[in-house]
């Protein structure tokens, strides 16, 4: 429990930290990989770079100390970011890494404002939250290793299968080095890759594309530009390399329901939706399953989903592309909009919409879907970046 004079300073500061958060954070990641380089490879670079890790970090601490006195508003948020520490294997010993240079960017930052008083108050603080987070933490490692093939930090998996999906999606197929069971998972969670690239130890999450039950995980990826983890998966990695997997993790998934399911992906997010569809398809709910591509050359699975489709009569499938080619005039052309949604939808709007893809794709998803009044306990999505930039 944090102090009175503690929670007074704090309040009295927050003004002043809040209108300078960005600047700790920015002030905060060179530090602490200054001081500490093992810590890189759990930070994209990618993200470092395009300031979204920043800005993450500078409004959870900001929402953080703006909720001392009701926690529980930070719920989702916090079971969010165990869920992806979870899957980057952080540990207790990361904390008093990140909570030194943390003060230590609020002091470069805020000079003398933050007095030895003004920095214990925010050291208690930080103390705090990490406890809350080491405990939830340590619940999810245990419930890991208590599964039938389940496992705790990293454990060793063979490529298997090398499948591509479209010119610049690839599968990659993997089954334990060890030889056991792979370990149950909920449709839409997503495990932790540790690769070695070039002497470098790089961490990446990927949604598994497959349902559960199947004797591997799949995941598939979409070469990107300057991405150094897809480049590599795409190009180095064969059929019998090894790489280090964590448990599969995340709170974004197929919930329990007997209500018409519409999914909703844009791109490579298609991918923990195909996990989704399958486990609902069986349980005989309809499903709307909506998907946007730039063309048939940039779209995955298409096969798959045709043969789905004309298995079940609960599945209807309907795809919009973007950037069309010639040979693509018989399909739908442009996004989903407000209008296309309202006429793909029941007229009721009681269904459950799970969503994801590149972050415009987000924004009008989020922006529609509202819009239609979809009740709001019904939409779901996971979005890594500040909450607002979707909204």
């Amino acid at each position: 429990m944090l102090s009175p004079a503690s929670r007074s300073i704090i309040e009295a500061t927050l003004p002043a930290v809040k209108a300078h958060a960005n600047d700790i954070t920015g002030v905060f990641y060179p530090l602490m990989f200054e001081r500490y380089p093992e810590v890189k490879a759990y930070f994209n670079q990618t993200h470092q770079e395009q300031g979204t890790q920043r800005q993450a970090l500078a409004n959870a601490v900001v929402a953080y100390a703006s909720n001392l006195d009701r926690l529980e508003a930070l719920g989702d948020a916090v079971s969010l970011i165990v869920n992806k520490h979870v899957s980057l294997d952080i540990r207790p010993e990361h904390y008093p890494i990140v909570g030194e240079c943390l003060l230590a960017a609020v002091k470069q930052v805020l000079g003398d404002a933050a007095t030895d008083e003004v920095l214990a108050a925010w050291g208690e603080a930080y103390q705090q939250l990490a406890d809350i987070l080491i405990s939830a933490e340590e619940g999810r490692y245990q419930q890991n290793a208590a599964k039938p093939g389940g496992w705790r930090g990293e454990r060793a998996f063979v490529l298997v299968r090398k499948v591509p999906e479209s010119h610049e999606i690839i599968s990659f197929y993997f089954e334990p080095a060890d030889g056991g069971a792979v370990a149950d998972f909920q449709p839409g969670q997503f495990i932790g890759l540790i690769l070695d690239i070039d002497g470098q130890q790089v961490r990446r999450n990927y949604s598994l594309s497959d349902r559960p039950g199947r004797p591997y995980y799949r995941i598939s990826v979409k070469r990107e530009p300057n991405g150094v983890a897809s480049n590599f998966l795409h190009d180095r990695l064969s059929v019998g390399d090894t790489v280090s997997m964590t448990a599969p993790a995340g709170d974004f998934v197929l919930r329990d329901s007997e209500r018409p399911l519409v999914l909703l992906s844009g791109g490579v997010g298609i991918t923990p939706t195909l996990a989704m569809l399958e486990p609902a398809l069986e349980r005989g709910r309809p499903v709307h399953f909506l998907h946007g591509a730039r063309n048939s050359e940039a779209q995955a699975f298409r096969d798959h989903l045709a043969a789905l489709e004309q298995a079940h009569d609960n599945l209807q499938v309907t795809v919009c592309y973007s950037e069309p080619l010639p040979a693509d005039a018989d399909k739908p052309s442009g996004f989903f909009d407000g209008d296309r949604l309202a006429s793909l939808l029941p007229e009721n709007r009681d269904v459950d919409v799970y969503f994801l893809g590149p972050k415009p794709f987000m924004q009008a998803c989020f922006r529609n879907l509202n819009e239609l009044e979809i009740p709001t306990s019904q939409i779901h999505y996971e979005f890594f970046g500040p909450l607002q930039a979707l909204a």
